[in-house]
Parts: C-alpha cells; sequence; structure tokens
C-alpha cells in the first residue's frame, strides 16, 4: 500500500525560483474529526443510498479526477508532472478513508496553494510590462478538455495570454495602463491572498464534496463547521437578497433563487450566474470578489433590510470573456405573498378567432406547513391560491388557461400532486420507488376538476422536480399541451441525514449528508430523471444543455422504467398536435421578434463554442464595432440589444444605455416565449372549439362519437 507521506516535499522541489519571492502558505493537515467524519460518511454512502455505491477502486478513481477538477477546471494551475504524481495514489483513496488517513487529498490541496502562489505572483510581474496587440494571436478561453502544460515555460506562456485578454478587455473599455496596471494587480492580488487563507476544513469540504458527488449530483456534503458559522449557505438561503450561493472555479456563484426574494423577483439573476464584484449603496464602489472566500463574499452581499447592494454578475451562459452586467438588489424578508400565483389575461389571434388566454404564473410549489400545522384553514398554498386564480378567470370567461412554471425549481410535492388534481380531478400523478424497490403510487383526490377547458404548460430547463411531475402528469392524462424546452431532468429524492445523531454525538463534530433515497416516475412508468419533461411543441432554448441540467453531469442516474399506474386518460392533445406545430412553425416565420430571438441563441451558441478570442487589438475593435452597428440598427428599430452580444468590457465599464438594452433584451425574449405559448393554447382552444362547432351541426356523427 502506497501513501504520499513525501508527496508535498517532492512537489515542492519541483517549485520554481518564483515562490521565493513571497512567503509559502501554510501546510494543512488533516483533523482527526474529519477523517472520522469522512468514514462514517463512507460507510452511510455504501449501504444507504438510493443506489449505493461502494467505497472500491473504481470510485477512488472517480473521487481523484472529481478533486483535481474541482481545483484546477481550466487546466491552468498545475502541470502534468504534478497530475502524473497524483494519479500515482488514484487507487489508494479508498483504502485511506477506511483507514482514516486523509494525507492524499490534503497533500495535493497544498500543492494546489503553491501553485496558485506561484501563478499569481508570475501574473503580477506582467503587469510591470506592456504588451503589443498588433501581432495576430488567440487566447483560448475554454480549456477544460485540454492537456495539462508540460512544462513551467508553456505554463508561463498560457498566463501570458490570460494576462494580456484581461488588459485587453480593460483597454477597450476606455481604461489607461495605469488604472489597467491597478485592476488587475487587485484582482491577481485577491487570489492570492486566499491561497494564504485556506483552512483545514476547507481543504476537507472540497474533499467531500468530490465524493459525495462521485455518488450522484445531488448528493452532498455539509461540515460541522460550514453549518455552524455560515448556516450552510450553500444549502439555505442568504437572508437578504434570497439566493443559495456555492464556490465554484473561484467564483461565487447562484446555485438557487429562492422564491419571493429580491434576486428572484429582480427577473435579472439567474441559476449558475457568477458574482464579480460587490457594491454597497446605489452609487458605492463595486469591489472585485473573484477569488474571494464565499463566507467573505457572504458578509458582504448581506445587510440590512431596506439597504441596497449592488452585485456585478458575469451571466452562467457567457465565457470567461462575456459581458458583465450590474445588478441592484433591495434586501427584504422572504416573504410568502412574494412567491404566490399570480395570473394575467392575454388576447390572442388564433385562425379567424380572437381568443382570451388566462395565464398563471408558478415560481414555486409552495406551502405555509407551519399555519397548516396550526390548523389556520386558510393556510397559503400553490394549489390553493391557483384555484382562486382558476374561479376568477372562469368568472372573466377565457378560452384557455396556461400554467408558466419556467424556472420553477419545484417545492411541495404535495402541492404537485394537488396542483394536477385542479385539472384532472381524482387519480394517479407520480409513482415513487425507494431504494428496497418498493413502488408507493400518490394521487390526487379533487371530486371534480377546478377547469376543463383547454390548458397549456410552459417548461424550461429550469423546471425541475415538482414542476417536472406536474407537467409529466398533465401530459401522460393527455390533459393539456406542453409547451417550451425539455426540462432539467431531476427525478430524485434527497434526505438530510446528521452524522452527529446518527452516532449519538452530544456535540457537532461530522457534519451533514444530503443523501439521494428515492425515485420520481410517471404514471406511464417512464422517470423524468434524465430525460425530464420533453414538450409537445418546442420553443427555442436559451440555456446550454451541455451546462444546465441534469444531462450535464457525468454520473447522473440513468433514465429507468417500471410498470405503469393504473389510469385513464382524460383526452388526447396528440390529435391537435399536427395543426397546433403547423399554425405556430407559419405564426413564427413572419414574427420579427421571434426571429430575431433565434438568430441572438444561434449567436450565444456560435460565441459558446468559439472556445478562443482575438489578442489582436484591432480585431477585437472591429468586433466591437460591428456589434455596436447590430445595436443601432435593434435601438432604431426599437427592439434593445441582442442576447449573445460581447462588447468586451466589465459591467461598470460599459454605457448606461448599453446595459439596459441588454436587460430589456432578456426581458423581450422571455415575452417573446410566453406569447407564443399563449398563442399556441389560443390555437388549442380554437381547434377544440371547431370540434365542438361540428359536432353541433353534425349530430349523428356526435352520437356516435
Amino acid at each position: 500500500m502506497r501513501i504520499a507521506y513525501v508527496f508535498l516535499s517532492a512537489f515542492l522541489a519541483l517549485a520554481p525560483s518564483a515562490y521565493a519571492e513571497v512567503a509559502a502558505p501554510p501546510v494543512l493537515k488533516p483533523l482527526t474529526r474529519q477523517a472520522q467524519a469522512a468514514e462514517l460518511s463512507a460507510q452511510f454512502l455504501s449501504r444507504y443510498s438510493y443506489k449505493p455505491v461502494p467505497l472500491d477502486d473504481a470510485l477512488s478513481g472517480r473521487v481523484m479526477d472529481q478533486f483535481v477538477k474541482s481545483l484546477d477546471p481550466d487546466r491552468m494551475l498545475f502541470l502534468q508532472a504534478d497530475i502524473d504524481k497524483f494519479m500515482a495514489d488514484r487507487s489508494e483513496i479508498d483504502d485511506a478513508i477506511e483507514r482514516q488517513d486523509l494525507k492524499i487529498p490534503f497533500a495535493i490541496f497544498n500543492a494546489y496553494q503553491q501553485r496558485v502562489v506561484d501563478r499569481m505572483t508570475y501574473a503580477r510581474s506582467l503587469l510591470k510590462q506592456g504588451f503589443d496587440f498588433s501581432g495576430k494571436e488567440d487566447y483560448a478561453v475554454l480549456r477544460d478538455k485540454a492537456p495539462w502544460p508540460q512544462s513551467e515555460a508553456e505554463s508561463n506562456d498560457l498566463w501570458r495570454k490570460r494576462v494580456k485578454n484581461d488588459w485587453l478587455r480593460l483597454k477597450l473599455g476606455g481604461k489607461d495602463d495605469a488604472a489597467i496596471r491597478e485592476t488587475l494587480d487587485k484582482r491577481y492580488e485577491n487570489t492570492l491572498e486566499r491561497a494564504y487563507k485556506f483552512k483545514s476544513d476547507d481543504v476537507f469540504q472540497s474533499f467531500m464534496d468530490a465524493y459525495s458527488n462521485s455518488i450522484d449530483p445531488h448528493t452532498d456534503y455539509f461540515g460541522a463547521a460550514a453549518s455552524a458559522d455560515f448556516n450552510v449557505s450553500m444549502k439555505l438561503s442568504l437572508f437578504g437578497i434570497g439566493a443559495v450561493l456555492q464556490e465554484r472555479d473561484d467564483y461565487t456563484t447562484i446555485r438557487e433563487l429562492v422564491p419571493g426574494g429580491p434576486a428572484q423577483l429582480s427577473g435579472k439573476l439567474a441559476v449558475g450566474d457568477r458574482i464579480t464584484g460587490v457594491g454597497q449603496g446605489k452609487d458605492g464602489p463595486i469591489k472585485e470578489v473573484v477569488g474571494t472566500r464565499l463566507d467573505e463574499v457572504v458578509q458582504m452581499i448581506r445587510g440590512k433590510k431596506g439597504s441596497v447592494v449592488r452585485l456585478d454578475i458575469l451571466p452562467a451562459d457567457a465565457g470567461a470573456d462575456g459581458v458583465h452586467r450590474v445588478v441592484n438588489l433591495v434586501r427584504d424578508k422572504i416573504s410568502l405573498d412574494k412567491q404566490a400565483a399570480r395570473k394575467t389575461v392575454l388576447s390572442v389571434k388564433a385562425g379567424e378567432a380572437t381568443r382570451k388566454i388566462g395565464i398563471i404564473t408558478l415560481p414555486v410549489f409552495y406551502e405555509d406547513f407551519e399555519a397548516k400545522n396550526k390548523g389556520d384553514k386558510d393556510y397559503k398554498s400553490a394549489s390553493r391560491d391557483v384555484a382562486k386564480l382558476l374561479a376568477e378567470l372562469n368568472e372573466e370567461k377565457v378560452d384557455g388557461v396556461l400554467i408558466d412554471l419556467r424556472n420553477n425549481g419545484g417545492g411541495s410535492l404535495d402541492e404537485a400532486i394537488d396542483l394536477t388534481g385542479l385539472f384532472i380531478g381524482k387519480g394517479p400523478v407520480v409513482q415513487q420507488r425507494a431504494g428496497n424497490g418498493k413502488i408507493e403510487v400518490k394521487s390526487a383526490d379533487l371530486t371534480t376538476p377546478a377547469w376543463t377547458g383547454p390548458l397549456g404548460v410552459l417548461i424550461n430547463r429550469g423546471s425541475a422536480s415538482a414542476s417536472e411531475i406536474f407537467a409529466a402528469a398533465i401530459q401522460d392524462y393527455g390533459r393539456g399541451v406542453i409547451i417550451g424546452e425539455p426540462s432539467f431532468g431531476k427525478g430524485t429524492v434527497q434526505t438530510v441525514v446528521d452524522l452527529d445523531q446518527v452516532v449519538h454525538n452530544s456535540k457537532p463534530e461530522f457534519g451533514e449528508l444530503k443523501v439521494t433515497i428515492a425515485q420520481f416516475f410517471r404514471i406511464n412508468g417512464g422517470t423524468t430523471q434524465l430525460r425530464g419533461v420533453t414538450p409537445d411543441v418546442s420553443l427555442p432554448a436559451l440555456s446550454d444543455p451541455a451546462s444546465f441540467g441534469e444531462t450535464s453531469y457525468d454520473n447522473a442516474l440513468p433514465w429507468a422504467e417500471i410498470k405503469p399506474a393504473k389510469y385513464a386518460p382524460e383526452g388526447d392533445v396528440t390529435a391537435l398536435l399536427p395543426a397546433l406545430q403547423s399554425r405556430h412553425d407559419a405564426r413564427v416565420k413572419g414574427d420579427q421578434d421571434f426571429q430575431r430571438l433565434l438568430q441572438d441563441i444561434a449567436d450565444l451558441k456560435a460565441q459558446r463554442e468559439k472556445g478562443v478570442v482575438s489578442l489582436n487589438e484591432a480585431e477585437r475593435r472591429k468586433e466591437a464595432a460591428a456589434r455596436e452597428a447590430r445595436f443601432k440598427a435593434r435601438a432604431e428599430a426599437g427592439d434593445g440589444e441582442d442576447l449573445a452580444g460581447d462588447d468586451g468590457l466589465q459591467a461598470d465599464e460599459r454605457s448606461l444605455s448599453a446595459d439596459i438594452a441588454m436587460e430589456n433584451a432578456r426581458k423581450k425574449a422571455k415575452d417573446v416565449l410566453l406569447d407564443e405559448a399563449a398563442a399556441i393554447v389560443g390555437d388549442e382552444a380554437d381547434l377544440q372549439g371547431g370540434a365542438v362547432e361540428a359536432a353541433t351541426k353534425q349530430p349523428g356523427k356526435a352520437e356516435q362519437k
């Protein structure tokens, strides 16, 4: 059994002379309680997960890969020689955990710290010189699959290009050399200082993240220190803006938006967005936080109720060189009323008729558990509120109803079932299979449906969990048309286990595990896992399925199938789909807004896949001029900026008009899709109405039917 006792000293022997210019970061060592927590977690995960994964050499290798990837996702820090040394211990992690020995991951992390110090020191040294932007040179911004540098010289050249690109972006923004040096030096200094602030718990959390996520994407570990000090900020909502944050690739990243919170209500933030700077007040300067510890960023974002915090955002769908934007948020409590379902009514042209479509937007499947448990007969819940809205829409004599579940990440399973009952009455809604194979069918039990007319459900990649259960049931019953893009694909159930309670520990030491314990299945027997819900009528997708959704995880649980539940379809919209698709195609073909959206999405996709940027100033200015011309054409037409444009500037370096135009474009895209979804439901109402009229004129055929 080979353990890397001398690994760190061997690695440091490779360190270049640049290390001598700054003090070496502290050498971090594992604590006894951490080794015990790792071994206890392994016992639990190996036995009680929905799909138990034995801690063996195969899992050991996956954990090693995940751990190294988490430290150096863009392959810009480690050399190939470092990776070769790490992988010599690739199959030893399992034995080391069982032996309560964490020297291997700690040695790797210490090597990582030293590499950060070296690279940031080198990057800062490059700022003393200028750069020539007249030559033909490119910089690869997508390096997650690139080889690690083979030598120190190759690494230096890679970092020279990175710093050169950072410099050019600021130069294009109008900053002079002195300002550029100051800005970049502070940025690199933040990352450098961070290398000296890591604690033993940070290393352990990072390693356990790699271990738990190697089981499945939704299995997580929360260390005792994180839970006690920061209220498990990666798991629970942050007071103030209503966002769940996590640290990823040196960025503070939005993992979840809490419905009803300032972040979600702003409509300007999305899961995966990266916070690159934080400012206080409406006019306070924005401090860059790339490379800053998560807990420090959290403290900057928190504040008094009613105060303003400004966030510099690098959008989730933008590359490292993408356009930033500044979002102003007013810190506030999360209000249940702000999460509530809401309605609007749109008039749409369908065939020769004009149809009124009631739109119900539901941000989350909420339920006031506390009020319900107290016996409050008027407690708030998603299904209760939607029932009231449906009654109002009935009185307004709408021709159809559209349920907007875009970016609804789930919530109460019971509410998803009750909401389904509003449209089907009684019947099974979802099946749930436990790890032991036992299957439970969960059903709606409403005497009569609240709405029996034409129905549509609008989903996107952010529609997950309970949203997928509802949409799948509506689709399986043939009750309505599913519109939009394929949903997230999360068809699993998790529970949180307190490891200290498991071993009857009197004080918190071992942390918590979020463990997958069951899987959801549709009533038709298929699962929503991985594939999600496929719409009947597709709308263009703004998100990138390669980076967002269950399919973006390489170890997601596979799609599966069980025996269908016993249910009777309520209708058959499949007969209408060819006509709905034909009307949709004809309508959007002549819709300028829709066609511009398609072009923007195509440009955005091309930008994602390009992977390189030019380091030639003339080329970059030419690209910027082309974007400016496009912006002018859009502005003159009153349409605002496109989604994919990149002017090469940070948020506080761009004009206010450009920032407003970008935000208007995003809102416009959302509205364009909503309008088209409403039109599709209008077509559904028109076609169904036509069938009723025909049956009325031909009673013989109606009787046969």
